[in-house]
């Protein structure tokens, strides 16, 4: 006999599960967060492991390794442009000062001006302030190694987590099947790990190229402005660019900032003219042709989830929001009891019968 639960017990155990899900995830923030890397980029890397296995006869564990060092590689390389770029920025920083320091000479003169305060009463509130904050510089400084040391550990584990997952996984699939008994059950699970597969790989490559051309038309445009630090500031918008919403508007402060300190007025209002422009090609013309709709997923599912992205694990849970959320709406597809989950998250156009 088939027991039917109220809907306030089925209410609540979806709360506390959530709960505790969030609460296991905060908790295992440091393994969890490297393991869905590493998951992502194995799917990615899938296609030239499988390549070397079979044109080049390599084996299984020599295409896996072989592979994980190469994508190694080229991260490590597009970090290393970037520190390059950021150790010569060091040398403008006496210009940097120069500019503050003239701008806050006007802030000055426009706070008397308009409010009648006193340079004498501006500089008291500013020193109490300053000396606040200098109590906490060493909180500052200990955060910022550990957040140098976070992302080193983040870095190594996923890199073992790719090769670990190119390397096993034929096993991890045959892990997923075996786990349920009925047929039918097999045939979902091989269906479900395929779209993952295929949507994440297209999602991935999309999302590549979207950052690679982005970054050749800043490059561009920062180029013709004059821009003294045109590569780091390409690249900074382009990676920035794959997190929706708050991502070009964090480039464009990052980018204002350093060409204030380095150029010309005239060039920080022309470097906001070319970040607009540049994300209103993206998002009329890169985005739809090149990652296209291969993701799903409403505006405000989307925006929730940054939201509880950050909240649990920072820049990074951003950075993972959209691949997470497109394979738990592929899931909750393909669950009888969790299609209405996979409709809430879907778009306008998901279901056509309703038009």
């Amino acid at each position: 006999m088939k027991t039917t639960f109220p809907f306030y017990l089925k209410l609540s155990s979806v709360l506390v599960s959530i709960v505790i899900l969030g609460f296991l995830a905060k908790l295992g923030e440091r393994i969890i967060v490297p393991m869905i890397l590493g998951l992502l980029f194995s799917i990615l890397l899938t296609p030239a492991s499988r390549f070397l296995e079979k044109k080049l006869r390599f084996s299984r564990s020599m295409s896996s390794i072989f592979v994980s060092i190469l994508a190694m590689l080229a991260i490590s390389g597009v970090v290393y442009i970037m520190a390059v770029q950021i150790g010569k920025l060091s040398e403008d920083w006496p210009a940097f000062q120069k500019q503050i320091t003239d701008l806050f000479d006007q802030l000055q003169s426009w706070f008397y001006n308009t409010f009648g305060v006193k340079r004498s009463e501006q500089l008291t509130y500013i020193n109490d302030t300053a000396k606040k904050s200098i109590s906490t510089g060493t909180a500052i400084l200990e955060k910022i190694v550990s957040s140098v040391s976070y992302v080193l550990m983040i870095s190594a584990f996923t890199f073992l987590f790719t090769l670990f997952f190119l390397l096993y996984r034929t096993r991890l699939v045959h892990f997923l099947v075996l786990s349920f008994s009925k047929d039918e059950h097999k045939n979902v699970v091989y269906e479900v790990v395929e779209n993952i597969q295929f949507m994440v790989k297209k999602y991935l490559v999309g999302l590549f190229l979207q950052m690679i051309i982005v970054m050749i038309l800043s490059f561009i445009a920062y180029t013709i402005i004059g821009i003294k630090y045109n590569v780091m500031l390409a690249v900074l918008t382009g990676v920035l660019n794959i997190l929706p919403y708050i991502g070009i508007f964090t480039a464009l402060l990052i980018g204002v900032l350093i060409t204030f300190a380095t150029s010309s007025l005239s060039s920080v209002l022309f470097l906001v003219i070319s970040i607009v422009v540049i994300h209103a090609i993206d998002g009329n013309i890169i985005m739809p042709k090149v990652v296209g709709s291969k993701v799903k997923i409403n505006s405000l599912i989307v925006i929730v989830g940054l939201v509880v992205g950050e909240m649990l694990w920072g820049i990074s849970g951003m950075l993972l929001t959209i691949p997470i959320l497109a394979i738990a709406k592929i899931v909750f597809d393909r669950i009888d009891n969790t299609k209405a989950w996979g409709y809430l998250m879907g778009e306008d156009d998901d279901d056509e019968t309703e038009k």
